[in-house]
């Protein structure tokens, strides 16, 4: 949803800890000085402050909350409040160490860390659930706190009886029958049969490790568990009387939970971006990072939150780098490009001491407005303050690309074709450069997502199907959709068991094949896709292809049933045989890529069929190599976003239309950008 504010506006502020700052009040009032300086207009507060809002069982100390939200507020600065749950203060886990974890082995955790709690644990739900009514109670209603931030980074799992218990219980809801447990799960093999419910146990590596259907379960329990612990706090929340909307801010490239699920859960989407600039290209840093964004934003189709950003250089990965001139306004800009609400950072003053007291900040150790990155935080101020016009706008896609967490689970754990390197965020990752090389902007989305308005879809690797996903595809090519699939698709059902009759299950008359084979190259191996000769009966288009295209990894055996083959393999046993595949059904077309094909692959076919299928991005003019381009809209306008990721100045050509940030001549310095507003015509 989109966060109403007294004024329609785009965030910037981020996580502020003022608790560690008590004893010390002129620099929380120094604070909200260099806040107002550097456009900030929004912060985080009550991340990890527990054991100063409640510092004995039963006694709190909300007064030093209360002041400081209502000192900023009085200055124009709203707040997102976080419930405290990530971090339980000491008494807890001395009064009642079962809220603490118990890992894998079965060994209860000592206190210390993040998230080292029980979300079974009734007595942790209760103490969380406690605290929450009762910040709810204080603040819920005060007009500077716009949204509810639930618990912190959420992840990880506890194996104690209590969640082992639980397990069962979510077991016997799925199965009903422990002989049907048994069937799905396929546990006469190595004579894993079990007699009772009572006898699942977690996956452990000192126990049960090579059930897969065991493992995948696991992983939607944690995910489940996760759920109902957010909601109960929301529920906490709403039974202290606040209606305010709530997020979880979510993590890059995160396993350990389903988010598509998660997503369901909160009313705003936000997640914590920090990407490793200057590493490699920026230009392949701002793709990765496109895509994550597009993912976050694909979760609801709705705009998100970059909750968590760093001003200037972490501390914790293993190169602390610092961002370049320019590089956080173009990063911040990027964001709002692919439909966050605004700029958070964290932190917004540097800690004095601890773990994280050497993390990039808006306010350093000096604590002084004349720094490199202070002026910077203040530049992205200035810039978002005059986009105002921006909040709430959305991004309108034709084209999705399928990236699913049940899917990825259960690859990743299938033990073959290749056990090191199966590249399936790569292969993702080739079919979202090519779209967005065109200027398209792309939706994430998994398979429970509906394909309804979209005109081309790609779903790279999608080696399990949940049920209904193949009547999905189906419907959407038959009703007149473009459809890609890669090799290493339909294979398994939901429960990691292999389908009969054929794959990709249910879609071979879809796609007009049947895959029989996949041959896992080593490393060093590569094969070629060639392209056929016209006689073969590829369409016009394919003309534009180029004669040879380098695949690695894997490559599958397809037998056509009706598709034709647009290319073969060039060598090994199946040379000749087909690597791509074309296929009609109903009043769509269906395309089947046999390989791990090479990125140029990717750029050259997907340009064709968006050609094809009559797709454009609207945008007609030339996209120089590493210049981004997105847009968004209201009911009035369009609103393009040109960035530049090389470290020289490109120059690119501009549509009619108002400039309102940036070169107007499209003369793009080094992390440079421009935005175009442009009329709607009817």
């Amino acid at each position: 949803m989109v966060i109403t504010m007294r004024d329609p506006y785009l965030m910037h502020g981020g996580d502020y800890n003022p608790e560690q700052w008590l004893a010390m009040p002129e620099i929380l009032e120094q604070d909200i000085d260099r806040f107002l300086e550097a456009g900030i207009n929004t912060v985080t507060l009550g991340v990890f402050s527990w054991a100063k809002l409640e510092p004995k069982e039963g006694i709190y100390d909300f007064d030093w909350l209360a002041e400081r939200i209502d000192k900023l507020y009085e200055k124009g600065i709203s707040v997102i409040l976080a419930t405290p749950s990530g971090a339980r203060p000491h008494w807890l886990a001395e009064r009642y160490p079962q809220v603490l974890r118990v890992d894998e082995r079965g060994k209860r955790q000592l206190f210390g860390g993040r998230h080292n709690h029980c979300l079974t644990s009734p007595v942790y739900r209760e103490k969380v659930g406690r605290i929450d009514r009762k910040l709810a109670e204080r603040f819920g209603a005060h007009p500077a706190v716009k949204l509810w931030h639930i618990s912190n980074e959420l992840g990880g799992d506890c194996h104690c009886g209590l969640c082992q218990a639980a397990f069962r219980n979510w077991l016997r809801e799925r199965y009903q029958t422990i002989e049907n447990l048994n069937d799905r799960w396929c546990t006469t093999f190595w004579s894993h049969t079990y007699d009772s419910f009572d006898q699942v146990e977690a996956p452990s590596a000192i126990g049960e490790s090579s059930l897969m259907a065991l493992n995948l379960d696991w992983k939607r329990f944690v995910t489940d568990q996760t759920i109902s612990f957010v909601e109960q706090e929301i529920r906490a929340i709403h039974e202290g009387g606040s209606d305010k909307p709530t997020t979880v801010n979510m993590m890059y490239r995160f396993e350990g939970l389903d988010y598509g699920k998660l997503a369901g859960a909160v009313d705003l989407v936000s997640w914590d971006s920090y990407p490793l600039w200057h590493k490699e290209s920026e230009w392949d840093t701002a793709r990765d990072t496109a895509f994550w964004h597009d993912v976050m934003r694909g979760l609801k189709k709705k705009p998100f939150l970059l909750m968590e950003s760093c001003p200037s250089s972490t501390n914790w990965q293993s190169v602390s780098k610092l961002k370049k001139p320019g590089m956080l306004e173009a990063s911040s800009l990027q964001s709002i490009a692919h439909g966050s609400q605004g700029v958070l950072y964290f932190q917004m003053r540097q800690s004095r001491g601890a773990s994280e007291k050497f993390h990039g900040a808006v306010i350093d150790h000096y604590g002084g407005s004349d720094t490199r990155t202070f002026r910077e935080v203040c530049g992205v101020g200035r810039m978002l303050g005059k986009l105002g016009e921006l909040a709430g706008c959305t991004t309108g896609s034709r084209v999705a690309i399928l990236y699913d967490w049940d899917n990825l689970w259960a690859m990743k754990n299938a033990q073959g074709p290749r056990n090191k390197g199966l590249h399936y965020e790569e292969c993702v990752d080739k079919s979202y450069r090519a779209l967005r090389r065109l200027g398209l902007n792309v939706d994430i989305i998994d398979q429970s997502a509906s394909l309804e308005g979209y005109r081309f879809a790609a779903a790279p690797m999608q080696y399990l199907f949940r049920p209904g996903f193949a009547q999905k595809i189906r419907s959407f090519v038959e009703t007149g959709g473009t459809f890609v699939m890669t090799y290493w698709s339909g294979v398994v059902d939901e429960n990691d068991r292999c389908f009969l009759g054929g794959r990709p299950a249910d879609l071979t008359d879809v796609f007009g094949l049947r895959a029989l084979e996949i041959d896992g190259l080593y490393d060093e191996e590569e094969n070629a896709a060639l392209t056929l000769e016209p006689e073969a009966g590829r369409p016009g288009w394919l003309s534009f292809m180029k004669e040879r295209y380098a695949c690695k990894y894997l490559c599958e055996l397809v037998s056509p049933l009706g598709a034709r083959p647009l290319m073969v393999y060039g060598k090994d046993f199946y040379a000749g045989e087909p690597a791509l595949l074309r296929n009609s059904c109903g009043k769509g077309l269906a395309y089947y890529i046999c390989a791990d094909m090479e990125q140029k692959f990717y750029d050259d076919l997907y340009e064709n069929l968006i050609a094809e299928a009559g797709i454009t991005s609207g945008w007609n003019l030339e996209i120089p190599e590493g210049v981004e381009i997105c847009s968004r809209e209201n009911e009035d306008f369009v609103y393009w976003f040109v960035q530049n990721y090389n470290r020289y100045e490109v120059k690119v050509q501009l549509p009619q239309g108002d400039v309102i940030f940036g070169d107007k001549k499209g003369e793009l310095r080094p992390f440079g950008s421009v935005i175009l507003r442009v009329k709607k015509t009817l």
